[in-house]
């Protein structure tokens, strides 16, 4: 899982190894061929110069740049029984935690008693009233001399007060401008009594894989640091957010670079330092900052108006997995599949239905899932844009115009209700079907709007197992047709089982939640 907190960079440097090969690549030229060798000059530099040229570069004015820009964050929260009971070592943004017993740790919280006297440094210092806070730190950039300031969501919190330090050890009370969660952006203001020094948004589109960046910002509280690494890959999905488009950089990440300003060789912000993967807490260079193509808008909005707003299709979507995309004889697993539509939602009035696969979005095309999200987001609400979708087997074009996100987006259910009557049970393609009850929605936390039958029993190595159907289940539909009875499925099944395709695609409702899955019957005929 990717854990909350920023990046900093280590410049690579030749390992002993290698230049000891080289070494031996000379002396072998020198043993086997010394008159060539005198005779001819020295040989042109090999692929390795270019990077000893780099590690000899200074990164000095660089640094002198945009240091003065890079502020210290820190947030104080009112902290929760639970907070108080998770954290197990008394500095939460110390670079002992997580690491108990370390030999440095008695160093390590000395100096932080010595920075932060009176308790500041602590996790939870008392207010005068005695109840706890929660001490939070992190990093972020001022974007204009009248005290603008970019950093992460997360690292302002739920906060009580907000303490902006600079280099030059001013400090400042900041108010909170707007923040956004689904992009972990934020934007505070402070106010000085002289023109702040700042820094200005680069573009992260122009930014390629192998470019060097360097990072500054405030791990464990220590203050302006600075790390340099390079960009290892582009358009990273990590799953934190509908929007996610991450630069992944090449950095050992510690707590306390939330929201710190990745810059390219210009000085340009072209990241947001966000997040880290990491399996064992600690850092294996793996880290991810939000792009600033990405980050800008949201910012600009975030001043403007203090909030955001994006544009709203009205559509539930799912990746096309290849059984998927076979049993709607699409070609490829592009797109999106549209797995539920919004009642009288921009999509519903343009006519999008269930089972669409949504190719491309007012031009651009749709390569992956998470394309989608974005491409809609980035729209403003009430434009109109031209929806390609595949739809029984060729392509339609629709005109959908956009709405604006809601603030609590429900689905509309129907009226009416299903009784006990008593039905058959029935089976195929290693799925047992029962009738959908009244006992059995309550169960399953299924809408009343939902039609279907519920699978009760799920057989050990058939094409339903392979697929990941399970008991519970409700199947609302095969092949685009809806079902009402157990015996009705079993029928829909044992056709799609013996068509010439040997797919189907099932439409289940688990849980509450709608999603496709493609079954291959293949020889699984039930």
């Amino acid at each position: 899982m990717p854990n909350l907190c920023s990046s900093s960079f280590r410049l690579p440097r030749m390992t002993r190894g290698r230049a000891a090969a080289l070494g031996l690549g000379v002396g072998a030229s020198l043993a086997l061929a010394p008159m060539v060798w005198a005779e001819n000059p020295a040989p042109a530099p090999t692929m390795a110069a270019p990077v000893a040229l780099i590690q000899q570069q200074s990164f000095a004015p660089l640094v002198k740049k945009v240091l003065p820009a890079v502020v210290n964050i820190s947030v104080t929260q009112k902290a929760s029984a639970d907070q108080m009971a998770e954290e197990a070592t008394p500095f939460p943004e110390a670079p002992f935690r997580g690491f108990p017993n370390s030999p440095f740790d008695e160093m390590l919280r000395r100096f932080f008693e010595q920075q932060n006297p009176g308790g500041e440094g602590h996790a939870f210092p008392q207010m005068p009233g005695g109840m706890p806070q929660r001490i939070a730190l992190g990093s972020g950039f001022i974007i204009n001399p009248s005290g603008y300031i970019v950093t992460n969501n997360h690292v302002i919190g739920d906060a009580g007060k907000v303490e902006v330090i600079l280099q030059d050890k001013s400090r400042y009370t900041a108010k909170i401008v707007g923040r956004d969660p689904k992009t972990d952006i934020a934007v505070l203001k402070i106010k000085a009594d002289k023109p702040l020094p700042y820094v200005s948004f680069g573009d992260s589109s122009a930014a390629q894989v192998g470019d060097w960046v360097m990072a500054v910002g405030n791990p464990f509280g220590l203050g302006g640091t600075v790390t340099t690494g390079i960009i290892s890959a582009r358009g990273r999905d990590i799953n934190e957010g509908p929007y996610d488009d991450f630069l992944q950089i090449d950095a050992p990440i510690n707590r306390g670079n939330s929201g710190g300003p990745t810059f390219n060789l210009d000085g340009q912000v072209i990241g947001i330092n966000t997040a880290i993967y990491s399996p064992n807490g600690g850092s294996v260079g793996i880290g991810f900052a939000v792009p600033s193509n990405v980050a800008k808008p949201i910012v600009d909005q975030l001043i403007a108006h203090g909030k955001i707003t994006r544009g709203w299709l009205g559509v539930q979507i799912q990746e096309v997995t290849p059984a998927i995309a076979a049993s709607l004889g699409l070609k490829g697993e592009h797109g999106a599949l549209v797995a539920l539509v919004t009642p009288d939602g921009p999509a519903a009035k343009a006519g999008l239905k269930q089972g669409d696969v949504i190719l491309s979005f007012d031009g651009h095309e749709v390569g992956q899932l998470h394309d989608l999200p974005r491409l809609v987001a980035d729209a403003a609400p009430g434009s109109e844009a031209t929806v390609t979708v595949w739809r029984d087997g060729h392509k339609t074009e629709l005109q959908a115009k956009l709405g604006e996100v809601p603030d609590n987006n429900k689905v509309a259910s129907a009226a009416g209700d299903q009784g006990d009557e008593p039905a058959a049970e029935a089976s195929a393609s290693g799925m047992h079907f029962a009738p959908l009850t009244n006992r059995l929605r309550q169960q399953l936390h299924v809408g009343k709007n939902v039609e279907g039958v519920v699978v009760t029993r799920v057989d050990n190595g058939s094409a339903a197992d392979d697929s990941g159907l399970s008991e519970g289940d409700v199947i609302v539909s095969i092949d685009q047709q809806p079902v009402h009875a157990p015996a009705e499925a079993a029928a829909k099944l044992h056709e799609a089982a013996h068509s010439a395709k040997k797919t189907a695609l099932v439409l289940l409702n688990r849980h509450g939640t709608t999603q496709y899955v493609g079954l291959n019957l293949g020889s699984n005929q039930g």
